[in-house]
């Protein structure tokens, strides 16, 4: 771990997002005396890539609504220098420098005495012959929602076609839909959403094929050809199949950034991604790492995984800018808890699947319960989809999935917390919920969950 940071120090960090822009806001706030530089590749920082898909469907009106602050507001108020538009080419570890290219195309060794790596993740572009082609977008950066909105708002885009029916690729349906463009879904797994078991994706499916998108599993996408007489694409190639199409976005997912790490010799864990310690230090005792590009530990299985989230990346970000200048504060882990709006529905997953427990070799049990968002006599109730992950032996929680209308956002939070708490099924059915007939019924469906899950353990 890197010592405390001698005065006048520098701290150089690669990425300016939600990790990069976390670590170098708490390394300011605890060294006003260090120097603080930030390499970010693109002409933005600090924004919510969470709110692109709200952004292209219009609901958020402005890009700059997206933008926490600009790296104005760092210069000026953090004392932190942004260099926009500079890409971090080499990392010379035992020289302590970065080799870095601006928008110029000049070059400079930046030395440093301690570098924070959050280079985050690139979306995956299956090479595909046509991908390339006007019309063909990935969701990623602000650059990729600004491209998507400038090609819709232009006319003529009267159908979609979404590749990957993860939640990002759902988000984006329920966007294009609200522009009033008809969106044809292609996954090439058997399930929507899936990192949900399957008897819970199968609502959202349900709720996908009410509203009218065309959903098409187990596909696989060969191709793009153009309109006839066209640049822009104007068919897929799926399924042995010509799909006519005016737009097509990928969210085939993302893959961890870690060239530049990779390159200068620190070690990747299993996942891909770049391997951590508890403090975020990788394998060189001065470069930390943060955010989608990093490894984190399961706080269920206590291993390492990679699972990309605005949150676990703002709080690793905040770890790895407190331990460069010489900290000793340590991430706790995640349980890989999400969240997201689909349509009319809200789908809430936290720790291990029922296919995740297995293959993490648990001897687990499940129970799936549909409650009530309300007291049945409130009006606007609706059901809730509730299932529980537990050991079969010991009822100890292994994870949960929430899907409905309303209420599965914030009741996620709750399993969420019993599994950092290491609860039992049977801690769980004895929390004091709150009840009152608009918000729960007196036996909330969480509650509900956890006294049948309570049930199947076999002592």
């Amino acid at each position: 771990m890197p010592a405390a940071m001698r005065e006048g120090g520098r701290l150089v960090v690669v990425g300016g997002v939600a990790a990069g822009m976390s670590a170098a806001s708490r390394a300011r706030r605890l060294r006003p005396d260090v120097e603080i530089v930030v390499l970010e590749r693109g002409r933005d920082v600090s924004y919510g890539a969470c709110s692109l898909p709200y952004y292209i469907a219009g609901v958020i009106p402005s890009r700059d609504d997206l933008i926490v602050h600009d790296a104005d507001f760092f210069r000026r108020e953090r004392a932190i220098d942004v260099r926009l538009g500079t890409e971090a080419m080499a990392i010379d570890a035992r020289a302590k420098t970065v080799a870095c290219r601006d928008a110029q195309g000049v070059t400079e060794s930046l030395s440093f005495d301690s570098l924070v790596i959050a280079t985050g993740a690139r979306p995956v572009k299956p090479p595909l012959p046509g991908i390339e082609m006007p019309g063909v977008f990935v969701v990623r950066s602000l650059v990729d929602g600004d491209a998507i909105v400038e090609f819709v708002e232009r006319g003529g885009v009267k159908q979609a076609t979404v590749l990957g029916a993860g939640y990002i690729g759902l988000e984006m349906a329920e966007a294009l839909l609200a522009r009033g463009i008809g969106v044809t879904v292609l996954e090439l797994l058997p399930t929507v959403l899936p990192t949900y078991d399957p008897d819970m994706s199968g609502v959202v499916e349900k709720e996908l094929l009410s509203k009218g998108v065309r959903v098409r599993k187990e596909t696989r996408v060969e191709g793009f050809e153009p309109a006839s007489g066209a640049r822009s694409v104007g068919f897929v190639l799926a399924g042995g199949q010509r799909l006519g199409t005016d737009m097509v976005i990928v969210a085939a997912g993302v893959r961890p950034r870690v060239d530049l790490a990779s390159s200068a010799g620190i070690l990747l864990g299993g996942t891909g991604a770049i391997k951590v310690d508890a403090r975020q230090v990788t394998s060189e005792p001065f470069i930390l790492a943060a955010g989608d590009c990093s490894e984190a530990v399961h706080i269920v299985t206590g291993k390492p995984v990679w699972i990309p989230l605005g949150t676990t990346a703002n709080k690793q970000g905040k770890i790895a800018g407190e331990n460069a200048i010489g900290g000793s504060a340590r991430f706790a882990g995640v349980a890989g808890t999400n969240v997201t709006k689909i349509l009319d529905l809200e789908a809430a997953q936290t720790g291990l699947t029922e296919r995740g427990a297995e293959a993490a070799g648990l001897r687990a049990d499940s129970v799936r319960i549909t409650g009530s968002s309300r007291a049945h006599s409130y009006p606007g109730a609706g059901p809730l989809h509730v299932k529980l992950i537990f050991e079969r032996t010991d009822g100890r929680l292994l994870g949960g999935q929430i899907v409905g209308r309303e209420g599965a956002a914030k009741r996620i939070d709750t399993v969420a917390t019993a599994l950092s708490a290491r609860m039992s099924v049977a801690d769980l059915a004895g929390i004091d919920m709150s009840y009152a007939p608009p918000f729960s019924p007196v036996w909330d469906p969480v509650l509900i969950a956890a006294a049948q899950a309570v049930k199947k353990i076999t002592y």
